[in-house]
């Protein structure tokens, strides 16, 4: 019994002097016992009043960086109650899992107040499908896709997401070819043939028109709308997943968000000053939904003097819509401001300008035609363009397409609204505004119309430093929110002393044909020395009181 107990006991022995040789080993590969003592003894000499919570700093620092362990999807309401997408990132972090930050990002879907029933049924079903494929997206493919990777290189992870986006975007064309050769493979049924429809009546002489005299005030064909761009449904995914992992970031890194979108932009290196936005806000919506005479314009905009903090233009706006009643005779119902006629695009080009001869305090001019009448834009960017922002919203393209094109020209412009929507990533958005600002352009941060509490896009507004924001009018939760993170943020700038202080307003206009000439004489001088040439941009400013400036568009 005697010889069998001290032979158990010699196994153990040598089963505890391996674990301890393998500890040793264990420890040492991960250079343990070096920095705990480097620790132990730099404890000592400062001897923290609370100890533990001293060597949990220090180890917290020596602990491997965060990687993304899960990324989740979720189907919630934005401020309209509409369905909407919401991604919530989760990291490792010393070993365990941690929920970072959540974002909410708005569909690219417009709201119809007025829609036929059919029409609102249709659209009821590709938003619920949109966000439906979006929180797939996410809870499968991405989550996988980014699984492991640290949430720092915010350049590598729009990369894996435009990657992952094309895929799904050649998948669809896949599809849709498959669809079209099966509906060409199947046997059609000859319909009968459609008789031609009856001549035109001959056209009725006006009166008072001699005989003989044809009629030259013939209305000229209005320019057919283009196609819409499409929309994949479930892009929205590639955007807000960008997005949440650029919050996690800063968070991470104790970096508010606009700061982080910052270093983005200037390369990792930290700006010395930034400045806030200048507000565009709605003041008056109107159009053809509303009832009153300004069927010539959708919102009249005021902006607040560029030498006013946010706070007080803020404050200022808020006086003016106390009072903004008083314009319009309840009586009636409706806004006197003009007569209403109907013009054609050439016309309105005069009647612009007349505006402004008038009325100098605008400042600003956002779609002022469609898209399609690019005569008309060139037309009234020539006109006022060394006077007043032409701005294209709804008439340019999609952040895609402008970086696709690497043209942000068409139609006729010298501003931009840009919003943050579908597969637009951080990286699209860096590589807008810096193509923007290389033309001399200005760049408005906009919201989508179905807006959610988040506020996110201001930070995006602040960190990128473009000229405006637009956020409509002051009211509703999910915008005061939006103003009241602007506030924050000034408030911050001014506490570190960063905060960078806004230009007079500068209406850049470009002279192509100064530019051929100037391309011209560069070529005719081969490398010789010439003197200095009149700048392409001219510039004027135009100063006006912080009560009357304003903009309408």
């Amino acid at each position: 019994m005697g010889e069998e107990g001290g032979g158990r006991s010699c196994g153990t022995t040598r089963e505890l002097q391996k674990l301890k040789q393998q500890a040793m080993e264990y420890y040492r590969e991960n250079d343990v016992p070096r920095r705990l003592e480097e620790l132990l003894n730099s404890t000592f000499y400062l001897q923290p009043a609370d100890v533990y919570g001293h060597l949990a700093n220090c180890f917290s620092k020596l602990a491997k960086p965060p990687t993304i362990c899960k990324i989740v999807g979720k189907d919630v309401l934005d401020g309209l109650g509409l369905p909407t997408l919401q991604v919530e990132i989760f990291c490792t972090i010393q070993n365990f899992p941690k929920s970072i930050c959540s974002v909410v990002i708005s569909t690219h879907f417009e709201v119809h107040e007025n829609a036929l029933p059919e029409l609102a049924e249709v659209e009821e079903a590709e938003r619920a499908s949109a966000v439906s494929t979006a929180v797939q997206w996410v809870n499968g493919s991405i989550t996988h896709e980014l699984q492991g990777i640290p949430p720092f290189d915010q350049a590598e992870v729009d990369h894996l997401l435009r990657k992952f986006f094309a895929s799904k975007v050649q998948e669809d064309k896949e599809r849709k070819k498959l669809e079209k050769s099966l509906e060409y493979s199947t046997v059609l049924i000859p319909l009968p043939p459609v008789p031609p429809p009856p001549p035109p009546p001959p056209p009725t002489k006006k009166k008072g028109q001699k005989p003989g005299r044809k009629d030259t005030a013939t209305e000229k064909t209005i320019t057919p709308a283009e196609p819409v761009e499409p929309v994949l449904s479930g892009s929205m995914a590639i955007g807000a997943v960008s997005l949440a992992l650029a919050k996690t970031c800063g968070m991470l890194l104790n970096n508010p968000l606009y700061l982080n979108i910052a270093l983005l932009k200037h390369n990792q290196e930290q700006p010395t000053m930034l400045s806030m936005p200048l507000l565009m806000v709605s003041l008056v919506s109107c159009g053809k939904s509303s009832s009153g005479k300004l069927n010539l314009m959708k919102e009249v905009i005021c902006i607040p003097h560029p030498e006013l903090t946010t706070k007080q233009g803020i404050e200022m706006l808020m006086e003016i819509q106390k009072h903004i009643n008083k314009i319009i005779e309840m009586s009636k119902g409706k806004y006197e401001v003009m007569m209403g006629t109907y013009k054609n695009a050439a016309e309105m080009v005069d009647l612009y300008v007349d505006l402004i001869n008038k009325y100098p305090s605008i400042i600003a001019l956002i779609d002022p035609f469609r898209k399609e009448d690019f005569k008309q834009w060139d037309s009234i960017y020539h006109a006022l363009g060394s006077r007043c922002y032409i701005i294209a919203g709804t008439a340019s393209k999609s952040i895609s397409k402008l970086l696709e094109q690497g043209n942000i020209g068409i139609p006729k412009s010298n501003g931009l609204i840009i919003k943050h929507t579908n597969q637009t990533t951080m990286s699209d958005l860096v590589e807008i505004t810096n193509l923007i600002d290389s033309k001399k352009h200005i760049a408005v941060f906009g919201s989508t119309e179905g807006e959610s509490s988040d506020d996110s896009l201001v930070d995006l507004a602040v960190g990128l430093g473009v000229r405006f924001i637009k956020l409509g009018g002051l009211s509703r939760g999910e915008r005061v929110t939006k103003y009241n993170r602007l506030l924050t943020i000034e408030e911050e700038l001014v506490q570190n002393g960063t905060l960078g202080f806004n230009e007079e307003h500068t209406f850049f206009y470009c002279n192509e044909e100064a530019e051929k000439t100037a391309e011209a004489l560069e070529a005719a001088a081969a490398g010789e020395l010439l003197e200095p040439l009149e700048p392409t941009f001219l510039t004027q400013g135009v100063e006006e009181s912080a009560e009357t400036r304003a903009s309408s568009g």
